[in-house]
């Protein structure tokens, strides 16, 4: 006996998968934004558009995209200029301010999307609850890569229980929310003038105080480069920092809260040093950049 055929309303059942849109800032980005890209293009499921927002780049960042636009013109890579004003924030404004899907990715011009990362997304947010979504990344400059997932993973599901669910912060390198929560906020968050804060955890509590649901999704992975590395301990300090900043701008007190400062105060220096070391063996035997091989 054959099996039954679906009817046609049960098919309707069935919700389509959210657009997504992905939005790059970029300012001064000519080392990084083309293996952003086509991270970006090569996905399992297509993103509805990429979107590069330049800031007053003074190098090859702008050419560089729009020769991308020539190779690969069935890909819907758009390229914007945010002019007004220089700064990360404006520049995420315009560029989420201007994303058409019903999803808004919103990675750094270093990220390096794996391939499924669009379709991952949509997963996370076929349920009608999830408002923002982040995942965890791979550092693609840095040895043990696989390992280093992991371990990025385990942080970040400690600083979900230790936080008691209470607060869960979006990744300004891998994260998406749905246009509808960011035009909930997209008022309210803080520019940030004197740049003191980390935006993407004042995206997270200004999602917070609506009691708009932010997702874990672990399947939601992003590369980036762990540039920040070669900063000076006194800037990397400023950095850390930066953490509690944003937390008293919004009277966020939470010891718990805490925890990430300590993990990057603790990992600079061996961390430091095994990317040196890395960067060495790479001059010599070459190594690829991106992916978990």
């Amino acid at each position: 006996m054959s099996a039954e055929r679906p009817l046609a309303g049960e098919l309707e059942d069935v919700p389509e998968p959210p657009g997504v849109s992905i939005v790059i800032p970029a300012y001064n980005e000519e080392s990084v934004i083309r293996q952003c890209l086509i991270a970006a293009i090569y996905q399992s499921v297509p993103a509805e558009e990429i979107i590069v927002v330049d800031n007053l780049s003074t190098d090859r960042t702008a050419r560089i995209v729009r020769q991308m636009q020539q190779e690969y013109p069935e890909s819907p890579i758009i390229l914007l200029k945010q002019a007004a004003v220089q700064g990360l924030i404006p520049t995420r404004n315009f560029g989420l301010n201007s994303a058409k899907g019903e999803i808004i990715g919103r990675i750094d011009a270093d990220s390096v999307l794996e391939p499924d990362w669009v379709e991952q997304v949509q997963r996370a947010f076929m349920d009608p609850t999830v408002q923002a979504a982040t995942g965890p990344v791979v550092y693609y400059d840095m040895p043990m890569r696989r390992f280093g997932l992991k371990a990025d993973d385990k942080m970040r599901q400690l600083m979900l229980r230790l936080s008691k669910h209470q607060y869960h912060f979006l990744f300004g390198s891998n994260m998406a929310l749905r246009r509808s929560a960011w035009e909930t906020i997209r008022d309210e968050t803080c520019l940030d003038e004197k740049d003191e804060m980390h935006e993407d955890i004042d995206l997270s509590l200004h999602l917070a105080e609506h009691d708009l649901h932010i997702q874990y999704w672990p399947q939601m992975v992003s590369g980036m480069s762990a540039r920040r590395l070669e900063d000076s301990p006194r800037d990397y300090r400023y950095y850390v920092t930066r953490f509690d900043r944003t937390y008293k701008a919004h009277n966020v007190k939470k010891m718990a809260l805490k925890a990430p400062m300590v993990v990057f105060f603790s990992v600079y220096f061996p961390a430091k040093l095994l990317r040196a070391i890395h960067a060495a063996n790479a001059a010599q035997g070459g190594v690829k950049r991106g992916g978990l091989q």
